[in-house]
C-alpha cells in the first residue's frame, strides 16, 4: 500500500499527507484495503477549500477529495467536555501534530499511519499489538467516548482470534459502570451492532459486550438469555445465550444478509420471560419473542427490513420447523401468514433464519439436513402456479360472488401444493 494520492488525482491537498487507521491495519494484516482514510497536517479550512477539497464534516473538519472521493480530515485533537459521544470541544489547526491526531484514536492498531514513503509511522505500538493479536486502547482518553466500548467489541468480531487487553476491558467496565453507554444515541448504537454482526464472527462482539457489562445497557433483553435452561434433548447447548451466539454464528456461516442475522438475534428473546415453573420448556415464547423485538427495534430506530424479518421468524419459526409433518392446507395456512405469495424472496430469507436455527446447537445433536426449506420453497412455488386472475374471471362468469371466487383460489392452491409436497417426498 501506497501513502500517496492517485496520480492524476488533482488537486493535490496542501500540508502534509497521511494514510491513517484501519487502511494501514488490514494492510500490515495483509487484508484486502477497500476505502483509505487521509489526515492533512499543517493546513488550513481555507486551504483545503481553496485546493478544490468539498466539505462534509460536521462535528470537525473532514473533507471528500472531488476525484476519488475519498476523505481528507484536518489533524485534531479532542478535549471532553459533557458526557456522552458528542461532548468534545475539537481543535483543528496546522498546530496539531500527526502524533496528536493518533493519539485521540481508539485502538493502538487503529492508531498507525504511512506517509508518502511508505514509512509506518506507529508512535503507540499498534504493529506490535497486531503481533500479539491483542485490542488495546491508546491511552486514558479511551474512557471519554462510550462508542469505543462498541467498537472494541465489532472489532473482535472481525478479529476473532484478537484478544482485549485486560486493562481496555477494565476501561470498558468502568465506563458501563459511570453511566457513560446510556449516553449513545440509539442511531450510533444501531450502527455499530449492524457493522458487527456481519462480521465473520459476531459472537465475540456479544462476548466482549457481557464481559464489560455493556450488553445489559444496550441490549438488556438480549443479554436476559444466558442462564436461561431449554430442553436438552432438542438443545445440547442447553443455555439459551449459548445457543444464541450459535445461531448467530451458523447465519454467518451461510454469508446470511444482516436482516437475517437480526432476526437470528430477536428469535428467542422471549425464552428470557418464561416463567419459572414453566422451564425449561418455553411454550408461547414466540409471541412474548414478536413484542420483545418491537420494542427494540422502536427503541433503537431499526431499519423496518430488518424489524419486519424479526417478526416473522419469531412468530413463525417454531411452524417451520415443525412443517414437515403439515399436510397442504397447514402449509397454505404457513406460507400465508408469513406473507410469503407476495413476497417469496422474502420468506427466503425467513427459511435461511430457520436453518440458521436449526444448525445452532451444540454437543452431538445430529447435523441432518433441514426438510423444511427445500419443502416449503417446493410449496411457494406450486402456489404461485395458481393464476387467481383466470379462476376469478372463471368464477364471475359463471355468475359466482368474491365469497365463491376466494374459494376456487384457495382450493386451487391447496391442490397445487398437495401435488408438491407428494412429489417433494418422493425425492
Amino acid at each position: 500500500m501506497t501513502a500517496r494520492p492517485e496520480a492524476g488525482a488533482a488537486p493535490v491537498p496542501p500540508g502534509r499527507v497521511y494514510v491513517v487507521g484501519g487502511a494501514v491495519r488490514d494492510a500490515l494484516l495483509g487484508r484486502e484495503v477497500h476505502d483509505r482514510d487521509w489526515v492533512v497536517v499543517g493546513a488550513t479550512e481555507q486551504q483545503m477549500l481553496d485546493a478544490g477539497f468539498r466539505p462534509v464534516g460536521r462535528d470537525f473538519p473532514v473533507f471528500l477529495h472531488p476525484r476519488t472521493a475519498e476523505e481528507y480530515a484536518l489533524a485534531r485533537t479532542e478535549r471532553k467536555t459533557a458526557a456522552g459521544y458528542r461532548g468534545f470541544e475539537v481543535r483543528a489547526d496546522p498546530s496539531v501534530s500527526l502524533e496528536q491526531d493518533l493519539q485521540r484514536r481508539d485502538l493502538s492498531i487503529n492508531a498507525m499511519a504511512q506517509d508518502e514513503q511508505g514509512r509506518i509511522i506507529d508512535p503507540w505500538g499498534g504493529q506490535r499489538d497486531l503481533r500479539e493479536r491483542v485490542l488495546r486502547h491508546v491511552g486514558p482518553a479511551f474512557v471519554e467516548d462510550p462508542v469505543r466500548i462498541l467498537r472494541v467489541a465489532r472489532f473482535a468480531a472481525r478479529l476473532a482470534e484478537f484478544r482485549v487487553h485486560p486493562e481496555t476491558l477494565r476501561l470498558m467496565r468502568d465506563m458501563v459502570d459511570a453511566g457513560e453507554v446510556d449516553a449513545l444515541v440509539p442511531e450510533r448504537v444501531w450502527q455499530e451492532l449492524a457493522r458487527g454482526l456481519m462480521e465473520s464472527a459476531p459472537r465475540r462482539m456479544f462476548e466482549v459486550l457481557r464481559d464489560c457489562g455493556a450488553l445489559a445497557r444496550v441490549l438488556p433483553e438480549v443479554d436476559a438469555l444466558w442462564g436461561v435452561p431449554q430442553r436438552a434433548d432438542a438443545h445440547p447447548e442447553i443455555d439459551c445465550g449459548e445457543h444464541l451466539m450459535l445461531v448467530l454464528q451458523a447465519a454467518a456461516g451461510l454469508r446470511a444478509p444482516l436482516p437475517v442475522r437480526w432476526a437470528c438475534l430477536m428469535h428467542d428473546l422471549g425464552k428470557a420471560t418464561t416463567p419459572p415453573d414453566m422451564l425449561p420448556r418455553h411454550i408461547g415464547h414466540e409471541a412474548r419473542s414478536v413484542r420483545l423485538a418491537a420494542g427494540v427495534a422502536a427503541r433503537l430506530r431499526v431499519p423496518a427490513d430488518c424489524a419486519e424479518l424479526a417478526a416473522v421468524v419469531g412468530a413463525e419459526h417454531g411452524h417451520v420447523h415443525r412443517s414437515v409433518e403439515f399436510g397442504a392446507a397447514a402449509v397454505l395456512r404457513l406460507l400465508q401468514r408469513c406473507d410469503a405469495l407476495r413476497r417469496p424472496q422474502r420468506f427466503e430469507l425467513v427459511l435461511q433464519a430457520c436453518l440458521a436455527d436449526h444448525l445452532g446447537r451444540g454437543g452431538d445433536w445430529p447435523r441432518q439436513p433441514y426438510q423444511p426449506q427445500p419443502r416449503l420453497l417446493a410449496a411457494l412455488r406450486a402456489a404461485l402456479t395458481v393464476d387467481a386472475g383466470a379462476l376469478a374471471r372463471e368464477v364471475t362468469a359463471a355468475g359466482g360472488a368474491a365469497q365463491q371466487i376466494a374459494r376456487a383460489v384457495a382450493d386451487a392452491r391447496e391442490q397445487a401444493v398437495q401435488q408438491a409436497l407428494v412429489q417433494q417426498a418422493c425425492r
